[in-house]
């Protein structure tokens, strides 16, 4: 393939060939419409022109012998009955001149000859047929016949041989117009196998070029993809042929050293990732040990280390009871340390061993009723109420799925801190309630305390995390962390809520029961609003309208809870006015 051939593009070459084959086909196309025409014409000529003068150039000749005939008979008779014929064959051969007049109009040499026809048959008429009529009216048959003479038949001989020669003529016209219409029929086939060869070549044409331009090169690149694609991705890949190919050969490439690239760079992700994992597997290792070792330690930690302190807190406790009084007053000050110190530090064990414990010692997941719940959190936590004088109230709340001791432990500790952390001079109330949003139940336990600042809300659930001294709110600090860490163990979430206007509200999440899920959506009207016209995310276990008034008039608002007191609180926060007494259709457990 040629320099020049390689720059026209696929297109163009398919439409100049498609150009050049048109071009001829509508040529041909218009020599046949000519030809056809002339074809037509001619046949026209033969069978409409021709023929009919012919026959009637033939009936004319007859009608004339008629009328000589019919002159003839009557001079011989003087019968008038034999005059008949010569008046019916003037009256055809005018019906004949008409219309030979008509046809001949075309043909102004055999028009000629028909006109001397016409003449000769009339000058017979005047000179011989009219007077051989009149003679006989006027002298009988014999002046008739005398006028019949040899020069009379020359002269209708004469009519015979010009209708001859009119006859003549319009053969010669007739083979003529065959010759025409023989030579235009075979014309018109010869354009007809030209077209048909125009057609054939170009058919051939149109295959060679496709083979050559179209089949090659798209094998050729087939070819180079394929090797491409059993892994040689590094073998170079051009187009060949037009332009369109070369162009595709580029792109194809370009995408070639794409995927190049980017294997390349999966390679090396996946020995990072292969490193990692590896790395990964050894750490895997190292905190499989070190699970080991803080199982030992935790057993060391309840077993070994609580003996030491029983008995240190025993015999402390020992000296405090007999020799209270009895040593100087430096002396009681250094055994009630003694007992306080070894007291906090079984607290602190005891803590941390329930803190280590969560997850890793499970029963399983039950579906948990949290409105018995509450009142087992009720019971165990009646004692701080009863010495507090704090009322403990709580809305209609869903059942989940979780641990039934880890969450009783979640909720105790929230509402223990919630008494703890109270105002000296408002009696604590606690309030717990739920909705739903979305798929999960979002809880809150909400009091009326000395409230917690907003810089310190994320670091109250940290462990060991104290925002007071432990003379004024006692504790190991530990409560919320493991209020945080039951929460994620069950898959949700927790926080404080730091836009409530007095005392403390902590909200957690929980994964909701499908069936809620379904039937909070079933609930939904078709504007987006429940059924009742409330806020579907807002659907609570309360009637969406009551929940509001009864948080408000509970004084809603959650503190961090800790089994022993472990959380600290900042400063209080003003007092939450409340109204005292439980709301209708709460259940509440007071003091």
């Amino acid at each position: 393939m040629t320099s020049t051939g390689a720059g026209w593009s696929l297109r163009g070459r398919l439409a100049v060939l498609v150009a050049v084959v048109g071009l001829l086909l509508i040529g041909v196309a218009v020599a046949e419409a000519v030809v056809a025409t002339r074809n037509r014409a001619h046949i026209d000529a033969v069978l409409n022109v021709t023929g009919p003068l012919r026959a009637q150039s033939q009936e004319l000749l007859a009608v004339l012998v008629d009328q000589e005939t019919a002159i003839r008979g009557y001079a011989l008779t003087g019968e008038r009955e034999d005059l008949a014929p010569f008046d019916t064959g003037r009256q055809r051969e005018q019906e004949l001149a008409a219309s030979m007049d008509r046809l001949l109009t075309t043909y102004p040499e055999l028009r000629d000859e028909f006109q001397l026809v016409q003449q000769r048959a009339e000058q017979w008429r005047q000179t011989v047929a009219l007077p051989v009529i009149g003679a006989i009216e006027a002298g009988g048959t014999a002046a008739g016949q005398q006028l019949l003479t040899d020069q009379s038949r020359q002269q209708f001989d004469q009519i015979r041989v010009a209708v001859d020669v009119l006859q003549t003529g319009i053969l010669e016209v007739r083979e003529e117009a065959a010759t025409d219409v023989r030579s235009t029929s075979n014309l018109l086939v010869l354009l007809l196998v030209i077209a048909a060869l125009v057609v054939l070549v170009a058919g051939v044409v149109l295959l060679t070029s496709l083979e050559r331009m179209v089949i090659r090169p798209l094998t050729s690149l087939a070819g180079q993809v394929r090797e491409v694609a059993i892994g040689d991705y590094g073998h170079g890949i051009s187009g060949t042929g037009p332009p369109e190919f070369r162009r595709l050969g580029e792109d194809v490439d370009a995408m070639r050293q794409k995927i190049a690239a980017d294997l390349a760079e999966v390679r090396e992700a996946r020995e990072r990732i292969e490193w990692v994992n590896t790395q990964l597997q050894k750490q895997a290792e190292e905190l499989t040990r070190s699970n080991r070792d803080l199982e030992q330690f935790a057993y060391v930690a309840s077993h070994d280390l609580q003996e030491p302190l029983r008995k240190v807190a025993s015999f402390c406790q020992l000296l405090q009871r007999r020799y209270a009084g009895r040593l100087d007053e430096r002396a009681d000050q250094y055994i009630a340390f003694a007992v306080d110190g070894a007291q906090r530090m079984q607290r602190l064990i005891n803590d941390l061993l329930a803190f280590s414990r969560i997850g890793r010692l499970t029963a399983g997941f039950t579906d948990v009723d949290l409105n018995h719940l509450m009142e087992e959190v009720a019971a165990q936590t009646e004692p701080a109420r009863q010495y507090a004088d704090a009322e403990l109230t709580w809305g209609e709340l869903p059942v989940i799925r979780g641990e039934e001791p880890l969450l009783t432990n979640l909720l105790v500790n929230l509402v223990s801190n919630s008494v703890k952390f109270r105002r000296a001079d408002v009696p604590p109330k606690v309030h717990v309630s739920a909705r739903l949003i979305g798929e999960d139940w979002e809880i809150t336990c909400q009091d009326n305390g000395i409230g917690i600042e907003p810089e310190f809300a994320d670091k109250i659930f940290v462990i060991f995390q104290r925002l007071h001294a432990k003379d004024a709110y006692p504790g190991t600090g530990i409560g919320l962390a493991i209020v945080k860490k039951i929460v994620e163990y069950h898959g949700g979430r927790v926080w404080v809520d730091t836009d409530v206007p007095e005392g403390t509200a902590i909200r957690f999440t929980l994964p909701a029961l499908p069936a809620d899920v379904e039937a909070a959506k079933g609930a939904t009207g078709a504007d987006g609003s429940g059924a009742d016209g409330s806020d579907p995310a807002e659907v609570g276990t309360d009637e969406a309208s009551d929940r509001a008034d009864d948080e408000a008039r509970a004084g809603d608002g959650t503190v961090g809870a800790e089994a022993g007191g472990g959380s600290e609180r900042p400063s209080a926060v003003a007092g939450l006015s409340q109204a005292s007494g439980g709301t209708g259709g709460m259940k509440e457990a007071v003091g």
